[in-house]
């Protein structure tokens, strides 16, 4: 059974009205997905070598993602055949450092002896 490839307006995992964010939140958060762009990052890539540096993901996984993620406008394809990210997806790349910055500093959080962490009173 196919799964519905996640668009906004449509209803997707976590919004029946399809929000925008809940779209791209169901689109990135499909196995994957996020590792194959952030592979695509520096340079276009073949299909062989995206998988290489995927640990080996099936290819039936790495087409599905590939293919839903040029749908959503994200990667395309290069003249020789390679996939690469596109402006968008680009764009999400930039779009993506405030939450790598927040992911460190919660990780960093996590690391503190008990108790420590989250000390400041938040209103609670």
């Amino acid at each position: 059974m196919a799964t519905r490839r996640p668009r906004p307006g449509v209803a997707v995992r976590g919004s029946t009205t399809g929000r925008p964010l809940m779209a791209a939140l169901d689109l990135l958060g499909r196995r994957w997905a996020l590792r194959i762009l952030w592979e695509l990052r520096a340079e276009p890539l073949g299909a062989r070598e995206l998988r290489s540096r995927c640990d080996q993901m099936s290819s039936s996984v790495l087409y599905e993602r590939l293919s839903e993620l040029n749908d959503a406008g994200l990667v395309a394809r290069d003249e020789s055949g390679a996939y690469q990210l596109t402006g968008l997806g680009d764009e999400l790349r930039s779009a993506l450092r405030p939450l790598d910055s927040w992911a460190r500093r919660w990780s960093d959080a996590q690391q503190e002896p008990e108790g420590q962490a989250g000390s400041a009173d938040h209103g609670t």
